[in-house]
């Protein structure tokens, strides 16, 4: 029974907001960005793979659900309406404890040392699973640039095989398909007992995730600086798409406007919220920035109102120029240029698709490394992890770490499904930080806080709601993301009992 009670009390034990402003303040980070460097986080995040993808799964759908239609207007907003009240308390509470972690640190400070490594473990499936997404997106657009070079580089360079720029689920996709036997297309190692093991990899994802994971290590400033020059090419390429598209719209193609009903609309909506998760990503670098209470909630709040309005211009353009049914899930703005007869401006889309989703790519790997910063400082990870780069002063270990699990997850995983898994993961941490807002509201009422939640506690409670209205439409649409969610959390479950857990309390009696 003492055993028990003292089990208990650690997995309950929390942070004080104090403590982790303290630990926060003496970090080895560099505070180096401002208001407009985490805008760019920001809109670099967000804008990139919703727009030059995901927004074409929304609107035709996949095997695992309904699509929109032109409809997907209401789902961005709905996605929106939903982001909005988690951004809200994102803002509170990331001005009022300006640490690194972003949900993960909030919820040890409210809930307790359990609730901290699960939300922690989520967030890897958030950040780390999403990259997956974004990576084998980043190819896919490479090769439709490719293409527009047809007459001038090598034909092996434009066509080169199909085994190098898939992953072996994909490949087997597309075999299936077409009625192709793999091994006319993929080549096999053939090992003993007569087993044999398909061989594929992206190799051009590989690729943009190494480099980019030695950009962060060089320093945050540094990757934040290219971030800006990608950000600026992919607005562009978007607000040109709106403008010059906005000629070749019929408005014919809007009809039917939602094809599949509130469900569609519905499922769309948890789609389309992959594209909502930057200002997430926003938080995660608050230990260095360099005026937190101030530009945190700036940040977070205009990155979404900036976000949303592109969202719906491109999403009505789109479904006017092409009818929805036609639309390409993988590159769909870059289609609906060639479907108007405007070749030369789809290679320009692509352009800005790469600028755009090395953004995101980017972005998405600071996030994963700055919270395995935050749960390695806590002792729940190995001491080595937590190590700064002497010269760089970033976690380089840590950094290194998250590049190589998204290049070996990369190699089996799906596209779509990834995309959903990151969407579990988002809806999760956003009801964690609303509810960490109305704990922090009861056991800290007199803390400082520099932004504050408008209508509390009902707007934090109408964003609990309607993240956990869009999971139950996955949930019981029974969608292979759902159970691969719950195989994730038990998996980070087992994980805490067996290693993180006691690794904790062996570190902490030294």
């Amino acid at each position: 029974m003492e055993k028990f009670k003292t089990l208990i009390q650690n997995i309950s034990e929390k942070k004080s907001p104090q403590s982790l402003i303290d630990e926060g303040a003496n970090s080895e980070l560099k505070k180096t960005l401002n208001v407009f460097d985490l805008i760019i986080i920001g809109i670099g995040a967000v804008v990139g793979t919703g727009i030059f993808t995901i927004i074409g799964s929304a609107i035709v759908g996949s095997t695992d659900g309904l699509g929109a239609g032109s409809a997907v207007i209401i789902s961005m907003c709905l996605a929106a309406l939903a982001s909005v009240f988690s951004a809200l308390s994102y803002s509170e509470i990331a001005a009022m404890i300006p640490v690194a972690g972003s949900a993960y640190t909030y919820t040890y400070a409210t809930m307790g040392e359990f609730m901290a490594w699960m939300v922690g473990w989520i967030l890897m499936l958030e950040y780390a699973i999403g990259n997956i997404t974004v990576a084998s997106a980043w190819t896919g657009y490479l090769v439709q640039l490719l293409k527009g070079f047809k007459h001038v580089l090598p034909a092996w360079v434009i066509n080169y095989p199909l085994w190098l720029r898939n992953d072996y689920r994909s490949m087997y996709e597309i075999c299936n398909r077409q009625g192709t036997d793999p091994h006319s297309i993929m080549p096999f190692l053939n090992l003993p007992f007569g087993l044999e093991i398909p061989i594929a990899a992206n190799l051009p994802a590989i690729f943009i995730v190494l480099v980019l994971t030695i950009l962060l290590i060089k320093g945050i400033k540094e990757s934040t600086k290219v971030a800006t020059i990608m950000v600026g090419v992919n607005l562009f390429i978007i607000l040109s798409f709106i403008v010059v598209g906005a000629f070749y719209v019929r408005p014919e193609n809007w009809t039917p406007f939602a094809p599949n009903g509130i469900e569609g609309i519905f499922t769309g909506a948890f789609v389309i919220f992959f594209a909502y998760i930057g200002f997430d990503a926003i938080s995660t670098a608050a230990e260095e920035t360099k005026n937190p209470q101030r530009d945190l909630p700036i940040a977070i709040l205009g990155t979404l109102i900036l976000c949303t309005v592109l969202y719906v211009c491109a999403g009505l353009v789109l479904t006017g120029i092409i009818p929805f049914n036609l639309i390409d899930t993988q590159a769909p703005l870059a289609h609906a240029m060639r479907f108007v007869g405007i070749h030369w401006y789809a290679g320009l889309i692509s352009v800005g698709a790469l600028c755009a989703l090395t953004t995101v790519l980017l972005i998405y790997q600071l996030g994963t490394t700055r919270i395995l910063f935050a749960m390695s400082r806590d002792n729940f990870l190995p001491r080595s992890l937590k190590r700064i780069h002497k010269k760089f002063r970033t976690p380089h270990i840590i950094t290194w770490l998250s590049g190589l699990v998204v290049i070996i997850c990369g190699l089996f995983m799906d596209l779509n499904i990834s995309a959903e898994l990151c969407n579990f993961g988002t809806f999760t941490s956003f009801i964690i930080i609303c509810i960490s807002v109305l704990i922090l509201r009861k056991t800290e009422p007199n803390r400082e806080r520099p932004f504050k939640v408008p209508f509390c506690p009902w707007f934090p409670i109408f964003g609990i709601l309607s993240c956990a209205g869009l999971m139950y439409c996955k949930f019981s649409a029974k969608a292979t993301s759902a159970l691969y969610f719950i195989i994730w959390l038990i998996i980070g479950l087992l994980i805490y009992a067996f290693y993180s857990y006691h690794e904790k309390r062996r570190v902490d009696k030294k």
